[in-house]
């Protein structure tokens, strides 16, 4: 999922920490590399000014792109994986980006030999198997991992996901703007599920950033209980997620069911 991302410890250390590119300064990146985290991830925005300083205190620099053009960017700035995040992909993503099928090989050959990790609808082995029939070395999952016992949270948030499904997902600024959040939604949109609170603003999101009175009117239903206080971000691959298993429970069952993928396809 493309979201603010928290650190995740591992043998005393932190394994890794990812950014908001647009949302930070240098200031924030070097207090997270004092604690010595193996790997940084940069998203959405110019993710420059911080890729030296990541590199000079040894950490691995992972960047996040949604087109082209921000590809071509972080393969000139030397990333050590690239991560290319279809449209499908719950949270936010590229306002004009493209979908994950024919984005994620463009970026494989234009990034080798370093690796690329497929993001955006992926839920199951199939689509871990399908990743890697498109060159790349792994997939990045999201929406899947909110819908698993250990995910830090909200039951309703769960509860939203496992009952949701595809066409109930929509990608659009109006969750942004309706709480106030300062993405910036020129280039960014969000993928969540839909709710009636914004339903009516849907196509009107121009309108919306200049009506204080609809902001404050979702204020009150969050404040009253009938809007979610955050946007359930979800992507088109709900439909497969029907159950909360346990987070390694289900990394192995991803395993499983892509070598099982793999192999069938090899049969035919």
């Amino acid at each position: 999922m493309a979201r603010e991302l928290p650190i995740v410890a591992g043998a005393g250390k932190p394994w890794g920490v990812g950014f908001l590119s647009w949302a930070i300064d240098v200031g924030a990146v070097d207090l997270a590399l004092e604690h010595g985290p193996r790997a940084v991830m940069l998203s959405f925005g110019d993710p420059s000014p911080f890729v030296e300083r990541i590199r000079e205190a040894g950490a691995a620099v992972i960047i996040q792109v949604t087109d082209l053009e921000e590809a071509r960017q972080a393969v000139d700035l030397g990333a050590d994986v690239i991560v290319a995040q279809g449209t499908e992909s719950g949270g936010h993503g590229a306002r004009h980006g493209r979908s994950t099928l024919p984005f994620v090989p463009v970026v494989v050959d234009l990034a080798a030999p370093v690796p690329v990790l497929a993001a955006g609808g992926i839920a199951d082995g199939r689509g871990v198997a399908a990743a890697l029939a498109l060159g790349a070395a792994g997939a990045l999952i999201g929406t899947r991992f909110q819908a698993t016992a250990e995910a830090l949270v909200d039951p309703s948030i769960t509860k939203a996901i496992v009952e949701g499904r595809g066409q109930d997902t929509e990608r659009s600024s109006v969750s942004d703007i309706a709480r106030g959040a300062r993405w910036p939604s020129s280039k960014y949109t969000a993928r969540t599920l839909g709710h009636p609170s914004l339903e009516p603003w849907r196509g009107r999101e121009a309108e919306l950033a200049v009506t204080p009175e609809a902001q404050l009117a979702y204020q009150a239903a969050v404040a009253r209980g009938d809007a979610p206080p955050l946007p359930v971000w979800a992507s088109e691959a709900i439909d497969l997620i029907t159950d909360l298993p346990p987070a390694a429970d289900l990394v192995a069952a991803l395993a499983t069911q892509a070598d099982t993928a793999l192999a069938r396809a090899g049969r035919d």
